[in-house]
């Protein structure tokens, strides 16, 4: 469904997303899912903040 949200909504979504993904690297099963999660976490981070410097 589309929904319709301010900004302050929309970087708090971002934000638990983030966390979600940086959670689920910390404890992924294989190196494949690490990676995976690792690349969503930097791309969310890198929306929250677009200054924050991208490191692996």
């Amino acid at each position: 469904m589309t929904e319709i949200v301010d900004a302050d909504e929309l970087l708090r979504r971002l934000r638990v997303a983030r966390d979600w993904a940086q959670a689920e690297e910390e404890h992924a099963a294989d190196e494949v899912a690490e990676t995976a999660f690792r690349a969503i976490r930097m791309v969310l981070d890198k929306l929250v903040d677009p200054t924050h410097p991208i490191t692996h």
